[in-house]
């Protein structure tokens, strides 16, 4: 048979038809009936504005599918430990194959975690060193900081024959220092924030939050029955003060319930300090940082490796020293190591190692908190799992990888995706950056709007047909910000003296006031620490207020109106209008409908299947009972008000029966970021991620402070929304605002009046201030990388 008949036939067989991702009626969200074919073993990339419906078909929809059709490959028994995972709103979805997920969420935020344990490099580490490490401690155990040491002893009876007692000893070596558990720091809590000496505690003395008089937590101290509840604490007896703050673990009933008592101090430690101070919430972390101090351990000097762990070395570097090193240096180390016995283990570790190079992560260090990575940087420690990867005819789903890259590092992260795609997998992007929507092989761009206004295809095709297509996307793609022909003057200086944040080198600048100003440079080369690290936290002597990148967290019963204050005073005032409490028109509180209670829905619980939420018929999914619904204002109720979309809201309460000013100033902050189309009781469980940034913005827009610090507000935004953003920037300045923007976005520094460019690489490779100036001196001079860059995209 020859070649060109073997090659006929092989392509009439039925397994080559199967080469697209055919979606048929998907409705998640604000997709409306959405219909797409894709190719398969092919780069796509979905546009559109922030909210145009581009997660909703990509993660909702395809991504969801395919994780639990897999989930269901399994048994019921296994699947009862997984989570559950409806079937989205759609009508047809085949060619499916197994997706991978590579988000921006945020990497586990345990204050254990590392960039190490994130990625299994310290547990590669942990073996070698229990394999090299000199003088020999134990197994990979005792190199581990989440490991504690145990002993026992203790005797035994084998029941063998007649019966013997044996003692046995029971010893296990673990890494962890026993001073701070892992931690690398230790707390020390001021008492006088825990409460008030001079009030009892019936008086309300505790000044923690959620101690409040009545609640479960204070009734536990109040009725223990240890000590008078009627004395001011500060009159407390020796023996009654060891009883309140340091009394051991024990049972007893308060009010006739069965409840463990235990000292305040103890009990903080576990309920506040035990967890990451990023996941409290901020009422919580404003607590912890007024009572508690932190300090690096004296006993590990910040390691969180116990002495016999950092005693054991290789060549003269301990664990310790290797997970401090910026992991290209640990990765040459590594490859200078030759140790046939251990020459398996040295070649993966190599591979991991080389990867975060690869990816443009060489400048981090293995002993880095996860928590404290940028959501960029936490996709692409992600990324490091599946480069090595073997598998083929995957489906890999990326969230905006080019978020938090510098454009010189944007054509590296285009290269991996492309790569991946060579290998025979189908690579789906959800992105915004003209330079990685140039290399896609097909393009879906949803709109034409956001919210209500979107969820519909407006273009499928090639790049070049999306340029011609005259979608909002294909006439903003070549879209490129020009140079300002004059700049502000600045009102004045914040000298940054000797910043040593990090990886900063005793850097001085003096940063104007009065202006817009781009704080640039790659990744890794120090902004967020010199900006965070010198400025936030009232360290500047001035009032900041900081817009990070941390995301908002809130259930599916939180919602603008909730998260901005914008329901407290439309509560009042309904309260007012009617004569009425003003719980009664909270869906979390009085007013809640009984059947559902306030959530709208049913949900009904499964077990390892998916549960199913179904409208409430005594509310109809309105959330509150009856008879709230018949108080009103302006002749609206207060599910007809949550209903609105800000833009008509803003409307309402500026005038008339239902003028209420302070409602309309934070529905005009929401309108300001381009959120005039979010329904005002939209669950932020359904946002999108530039949604949800730009909602925080107007949050923070309303504290007053001299100094506005941004970290990225591009992060999430279309191309046309890039416009709007420099605008508000703008109106910010223009009201005597001084604005700091830590960005990679070329349009936001060709717009600012001064640029900081710092560098010029990653890591101990930056950390140095490498051009101060007018964007048009940058470009002019192109002296640093972002200077080509900026030059480049605006046609210098």
């Amino acid at each position: 048979m020859s070649k060109a008949t073997r090659t006929d036939t092989a392509a009439a067989r039925p397994a080559d038809a199967h080469d697209v991702i055919r979606v048929h009626g998907a409705r998640e969200n604000n997709l409306r009936d959405v219909g797409v074919e894709l190719p398969k073993r092919r780069l796509t990339v979905f546009t559109g504005v922030s909210g145009s419906g581009k997660s909703s078909l990509v993660f909702g929809t395809i991504a969801a599918e395919s994780q639990r059709l897999v989930n269901e490959t399994y048994s019921a028994f296994v699947q009862g430990f997984m989570p559950t995972l409806a079937r989205p709103e759609v009508d047809v979805l085949e060619g499916l194959t197994t997706a991978i997920i590579v988000d921006q969420q945020r990497l586990g935020a345990d204050p254990r975690s590392t960039v190490g344990t994130a990625t299994d490099a310290n547990a590669m580490l942990r073996i070698l060193f229990s394999r090299l490490g000199r003088p020999h401690i134990g197994s990979p155990n005792a190199f581990s900081f989440n490991v504690a040491s145990v002993r026992a002893a203790g005797a035994i009876t084998v029941e063998r024959g007649s019966g013997t007692t044996v003692r046995k000893t029971f010893t296990r070596a673990g890494g962890m220092c026993p001073r701070c558990e892992g931690r690398g720091q230790v707390s020390d809590i001021d008492l006088t924030r825990l409460y008030d000496p001079g009030k009892s505690l019936r008086e309300g003395a505790l000044t923690i939050p959620g101690y409040k008089p009545g609640g479960w937590n204070h009734r536990l101290y109040a009725e223990s029955g240890l000590y008078d509840a009627d004395k001011p604490i500060g009159r407390f007896t020796k023996k009654e003060l060891h009883a309140f703050l340091h009394h051991e673990p024990v049972r007893m009933k308060i009010a006739g319930i069965n409840m463990t008592y235990e000292g305040l101090v103890p009990r903080i430690r576990k309920s506040f300090l035990a967890k990451d101070r990023e996941a409290l919430q901020p009422h919580v972390r404003e607590f912890v940082d007024r009572a508690v101090a932190f300090t690096t351990c004296p006993d590990c000097g910040g390691t969180r490796l116990a002495e016999a762990a950092r005693s054991s070395k290789i060549g003269g570097m301990s664990i310790a020293d290797a997970c401090a090193l910026q992991i290209s240096d640990l990765a040459q180390w590594v490859r200078d190591l030759d140790e046939p016995s251990v020459a398996p283990l040295l070649a993966s570790l190599r591979h991991t190692l080389d990867s975060f190079v690869e990816i443009g992560l060489g400048y981090l260090s293995l002993d880095r908190p996860s928590g404290t990575l940028s959501g960029g940087e936490a996709q692409r420690v992600k990324m490091i799992r599946q480069l090595g990867s073997s598998l083929t005819d995957v489906t890999y789903v990326f969230d905006e990888p080019s978020t938090g890259l510098h454009p010189h590092d944007v054509q590296r992260m285009n290269e991996l995706l492309l790569r991946l795609r060579d290998k025979g997998n189908t690579v789906l992007v959800v992105e915004h950056k003209p330079e990685v929507i140039a290399i896609a092989d097909h393009v879906v761009d949803l709109g034409p709007g956001a919210g209500p206004r979107g969820g519909t295809v407006c273009f499928e095709g090639t790049v070049q047909g999306l340029r011609a297509g005259g979608t909002l996307t294909g006439r903003h793609l070549d879209d490129r910000a020009a140079l300002k022909k004059t700049v502000r003057t600045p009102t004045g200086t914040l000298p940054v003296r000797g910043a040593r944040t990090h990886n900063l080198k005793d850097v001085d600048v003096d940063i104007p006031l009065g202006v817009l100003v781009a704080v640039t440079g790659v990744a890794g080369s120090g902004k967020s620490s010199l900006v965070h690290g010198s400025l936030v936290g009232g360290r500047a002597g001035v009032d900041v207020v900081s817009v990070d990148q941390s995301p908002i967290r809130g259930s599916r019963r939180s919602n603008p109106a909730t998260y901005s204050g914008l329901l407290e005073p439309v509560r009042k005032a309904f309260a007012k209008a009617n004569g009425v409490k003003p719980a009664l028109f909270s869906a979390n509180s009085e007013g809640a409908c009984p059947n559902c209670n306030g959530a709208g829905v049913i949900y009904t619980d499964l077990a390892m299947m998916a549960g199913v939420a179904t409208v409430c018929e005594e509310c109809e999914g309105r959330r509150f009972d009856a008879s709230v619904l018949e108080y009103r204002l302006g002749g609206r109720d207060i599910s007809e008000v949550l209903a609105m979309p800000v833009a008509e809201a803003r409307e309402f309460f500026a005038d008339g029966e239902a003028r209420t000013p302070a409602a309309h100033r934070v529905l005009g902050r929401l309108a300001d970021v381009g959120l005039g189309y979010l329904t005002l009781g939209q669950p932020l469980t359904t946002l999108s991620g530039g949604e949800r940034q730009r909602l925080k913005l107007a949050v923070h827009m309303a504290e007053k402070g001299g100094v506005y610090v941004l970290d990225e507000p591009t992060a999430g935004l279309h191309l046309a929304d890039v416009e709007q953003l420099l605008g508000l920037l703008d109106r910010l300045v223009d009201g005597g605002t001084s604005v700091i923007v830590v960005e990679h976005h070329q349009a936001v520094m060709a717009h600012a009046d001064w640029i900081i460019d710092l560098g010029p690489g990653a890591g101990h490779d930056g950390g140095r201030v490498v051009f101060e100036g007018t964007p048009a001196d940058l470009v002019a001079a192109r002296s640093t990388l972002t200077g080509e860059h900026l030059a480049a995209y605006t046609g210098h």
